[in-house]
């Protein structure tokens, strides 16, 4: 197991803090204590109990199911963290589907040596990330690995809520003429976690965009703006978005560089470390697709949201060419967008 420094996980003590146990994955008494002391308070209260599955109470609307595992390293990066990535990743997949987030359950691999103080830390993390989502927890699952198994900490999720809406149709059904909108600056996670995990020492060091995305489509659902396709830009960034589009549809989608937010910071780490922000990874960041009469409309609702005042028109759907993405670059040169056969971040969420 890599050494849990003081980077990865601010404010531990080397060997004088309690620590994960393989015990603690025993099914046991150190089991049972885990679990009543530390992960039921901070998840749903001191007196609840958490359980592998609960009977849940019926929903007005279809139920909208997801699934995520995150892995993320370092644990804790500015912007977020483990526990916060965990949630907001979780509702963001059910929020671009046009579905109200209700419920999670949440299982947690924890590495054998792990400071207890961390996994209080990452919980009471999951715990305000939930309530800001208006989303309870409630069932899961702790398993234990040996040193050197896992960073740390591994979750796993699952999502349930309820559609609102009529589902957006789909990228199937994108058609020429079609506008692409971002719903804000690109690339931030990823920088933000290649930063603190390499040390590159930038001042002041990148931010994630760590966040739900709720806000952003319940304000298009209020407004009645219709939407064709939604994705929130996570592994891969916007442009495997957009290479996952164009192969549902059978298009060609084109964008223009020039119309790409970006924050300072990420263009100068782009520049510097040879990267393409349309490759790197988003955590509250969503592309979404709509009828050319709809465009602006839907980028004054969305700069109207926290986080989305950048909100921006970034490129068209086109009859198909002989590539899936292109890309007209600052210089004014049209240039194929080669979808990366790996990710240039490893461990991002």
């Amino acid at each position: 197991m890599p050494p849990l420094n003081s980077m990865t996980c601010p404010g531990i003590r080397d060997g004088t803090d309690d620590r994960v146990l393989l015990a603690h994955g025993e099914g046991g008494a150190a089991m049972r204590r885990l679990i009543a002391d530390r992960i039921i308070p901070r998840l749903i209260g001191p007196t609840a109990v958490l359980d592998d599955a609960v009977v849940l109470p019926p929903i007005k609307g279809q139920p909208v199911l997801t699934t995520d595992a995150f892995v993320v390293s370092p644990l804790f990066f500015p912007g977020g963290d483990i526990g916060s990535l965990c949630v907001f990743g979780t509702v963001n997949d059910l929020a671009v589907r046009g579905a109200e987030p209700l419920w999670l359950t949440l299982t947690l691999i924890l590495e054998e040596g792990l400071p207890l103080t961390i996994l209080d830390r990452v919980l009471d993390s999951v715990a305000a990330s939930a309530q800001r989502c208006g989303v309870s927890v409630v069932a899961g699952d702790t398993k234990v690995v040996p040193r050197g198994a896992a960073d740390g900490i591994f979750i796993t999720t699952t999502g349930l809520g309820q559609l609102c809406q009529l589902a957006p149709a789909g990228a199937s059904l994108l058609r020429p003429g079609d506008q692409l909108v971002v719903s804000g600056p690109i690339g931030r996670h990823g920088i933000a976690v290649l930063s603190a995990r390499e040390e590159l020492g930038f001042e002041p060091p990148p931010v994630s965009d760590c966040a739900p995305l709720l806000e952003a489509v319940r304000s298009l659902r209020d407004h009645e703006v219709p939407t064709k396709a939604m994705r929130d830009a996570t592994r891969g960034g916007v442009s495997a978005v957009l290479h996952e589009w164009s192969r549902d549809c059978g298009l060609t989608l084109a964008i223009d560089e020039s119309c790409v937010p970006l924050t300072a910071d990420v263009r100068g780490a782009c520049e510097l470390l040879g990267l393409d922000p349309l490759h790197v990874a988003n955590e509250g960041t969503m592309l979404i697709a709509v009828d050319p009469a709809q465009a602006d409309q839907t980028v004054a609702v969305l700069r109207r949201v926290a986080g989305c005042e950048q909100a921006a028109i970034i490129g068209e759907v086109r009859p198909r060419d002989v590539v899936p993405v292109v890309v007209r670059r600052l210089l004014g040169r049209e240039q194929t967008l080669i979808e990366p056969s790996g990710a240039p971040l490893p461990r991002i969420c």
